[in-house]
């Protein structure tokens, strides 16, 4: 099950994002959380895109 990522203002005037609970990064301007937020959300569409992974000798 996915969990949801969200962007959350802190009390210095920076960003933090999250993935349920977990902190991924924190100390961001605005732009820059937002920036990462949407890389995440690309994740799972790019590596379904790719299909399965192989490994190779």
């Amino acid at each position: 099950m996915s969990q949801t990522i969200r962007v959350k203002p802190t009390h210095d005037g920076t960003y933090t994002v999250y993935r349920g609970s977990e902190v991924l990064v924190s100390g961001l301007t605005r732009p820059q959380a937002e920036h990462y937020e949407a890389s995440l959300g690309l994740l799972p569409s790019l590596a379904a895109a790719r299909g399965p992974a192989t490994l190779s000798a």
